[in-house]
């Protein structure tokens, strides 16, 4: 069972009794509580701010023409639903290094004292990859995914007249993904750890990894044109490449401290 192999993780090395299933479960009930409220309390606190969150998520429009950055809302309460849904992927980016941390706390409590002192560094670089995936989907990816699309559709006649829920679907969808995306290094570095994974297993797998990235980016992207699948598939592909080499040194580096002098 996953949970078990989870659970496996948190025993304490040092021989101490294992603790009951049950109360496994009940860990991770409290975990879930925990990353609930911090998400919820990020929302409210991103909603409040909800006026400053749609300019900045239309200025990508607004570069590009500002009769476009005119939005249609076709609903009624487009308003509040589209606020509602900002605040939530908004509050996801802000307390993420604290979901990161309750989530680690549980999986990962029996770390000896010196692999204590690299989780708040992991975890500071794990959110660092995350936000560097977000601003470079939003700064440089987003605004040409979105100039491509206008120009597309006036080669065909069409005027681009864009609706708040279809692009804000888009827009926080796709730069989300993007983020998350980032963060494939740390997974893969942590199976490495974790003697989950290796070089060569990894290096032997290439193939089907590739398969795969490009199968979770066709049900992470919001829209289904190729453009945008490869624009989010090809960097996971190149990060994934990295964490090949990165394996590789963590290995030999682990051999040559494990070999006596």
């Amino acid at each position: 069972m996953a949970l078990q192999k989870i659970f496996q993780f948190r025993e304490s090395p040092d021989g101490e009794a294992s603790k009951p299933f049950l109360e496994h479960l009940e860990d991770l009930r409290w975990t879930i509580v925990k990353m609930a409220i911090t998400l919820i309390l990020a929302m409210i606190l991103c909603f409040a701010f909800r006026t400053q969150l749609v300019r900045i998520m239309q200025a990508p429009l607004h570069q590009i023409d500002p009769q476009v950055g005119a939005l249609r809302a076709l609903g009624i309460t487009d308003s509040i639903m589209i606020s509602f849904h900002l605040a939530f992927y908004a509050g996801i980016v802000l307390s993420f290094p604290i979901l990161l941390y309750f989530l680690a706390e549980f999986v990962l409590p029996a770390l000896t004292a010196v692999e204590k002192q690299f989780l708040l560094p992991a975890i500071a670089v794990s959110f660092g990859l995350f936000l560097l995936g977000v601003l470079v989907c939003y700064f440089w990816l987003l605004p040409k995914t979105i100039l491509f699309f206008f120009h597309d559709t006036q080669s065909l006649g069409w005027a681009p007249t864009w609706t708040v829920q279809q692009y804000y679907s888009f827009a926080t969808r796709f730069t989300l993904a993007f983020g998350l995306a980032f963060e494939l290094p740390v997974v893969v570095l942590a199976l490495v750890k974790f003697g989950l994974v290796t070089f060569k297993f990894m290096t032997r797998t290439r193939p089907y990894a590739v398969v795969l990235i490009f199968v979770l980016a066709t049900i992470i992207t919001p829209t289904p044109d190729i453009l945008t699948l490869v624009a989010l598939a090809l960097p996971m592909c190149l990060l994934y490449e990295s964490c090949i080499w990165i394996a590789w040194m963590m290995e030999r580096r682990a051999r040559s401290t494990s070999t006596p002098a």
